[in-house]
């Protein structure tokens, strides 16, 4: 009788400790083991894999990766970034055009900084604005998720891709910043004409680095992601300077640039590197 006694006391003991730590623990923050990103750091101790391009500078289809590979590019997601990133040619947001971000997201994603990823009121938004022109002119995708779709992801429209982009968005969304999205997407979009990345683009079509464009470059540039094929000025010039428009038009109505610099910018000359 008094062995068991003893044991309970032991176990009330034992319990009583494990309280303990376990307030202990929250109140020292050590929740924040469950945050996504205190998991991305253990991922570098993982074995380095080969550089890869991102699946859009792909001239083939990407393989379709294992379920466990799925896993991994969400759970250690900054590992699997950095192995399709092009650091010889990233350009960080710090010197990349204010007038290009805010062009950017004015045209193609301007709910980016209020939503986690995926954003139904914009899919409605961009929705309205195309059947007003009769035409695609604004994405319903969030800059998120195109760059998840430019980084990982095949063209395959199915239920279980469009699931795996939602997933990788909001994984970007929790271990990365806003700028840290938009600097990667910059980093990593098609422009056109064989140029992927703003470093290319900027220098390509212009001849100048990211932070050097003029507010009427900038929305050429950022007008040339939605068909890139046929939007570059070096394929039809008509047609980025029609896109330039739209471009400048979305940033007063978002409140970027006032109606008095977007005419302005619709008339300045544009002089292309290889004219």
């Amino acid at each position: 009788m008094k062995k068991k006694r003893k044991l309970g006391r032991l176990f009330r003991f034992l319990g009583f400790l494990m309280l303990v730590f376990c307030l202990t623990f929250f109140l020292s923050g050590g929740l924040n083991i469950f945050h996504p990103r205190t998991w991305q750091g253990i991922g570098d101790f993982l074995p380095r894999e080969e550089k890869e391009l991102p699946s859009n500078a792909r001239e083939d289809e990407p393989d379709e990766p294992e379920l466990s590979d799925r896993i991994s590019r969400v759970v250690f997601l900054k590992r699997a970034v950095n192995r399709h990133i092009r650091q010889e040619t990233y350009v960080t947001i710090d010197r990349i055009s204010t007038d290009l971000q805010h062009a950017v997201i004015a045209v193609e994603d301007n709910r980016f900084y209020s939503h986690h990823g995926f954003d139904p009121e914009g899919i409605a938004r961009a929705s309205l604005v195309n059947l007003q022109y009769g035409q695609i002119e604004e994405g319903a995708s969030t800059i998120t998720q195109q760059l998840v779709k430019n980084l990982f992801l095949s063209q395959e429209q199915s239920f279980g891709r469009k699931a795996e982009e939602l997933m990788l968005s909001l994984a970007m969304e929790a271990n990365y910043s806003k700028d840290e999205i938009l600097e990667l997407y910059l980093n990593t979009i098609y422009f056109g004409s064989n140029f992927y990345g703003i470093h290319d683009a900027s220098n390509g079509y212009f001849g100048k680095d990211a932070d050097e464009l003029s507010l009427a470059e900038a929305a050429m540039l950022a007008g040339l992601p939605n068909a890139p094929s046929l939007y570059s000025p070096y394929v039809d010039f008509l047609m980025a300077k029609k896109r330039q428009f739209i471009v400048l038009d979305a940033m007063v109505r978002y409140g970027y640039i006032s109606r008095e610099d977007a005419e302005d910018a619709k008339i300045k000359p544009i002089y292309l590197a290889h004219d």
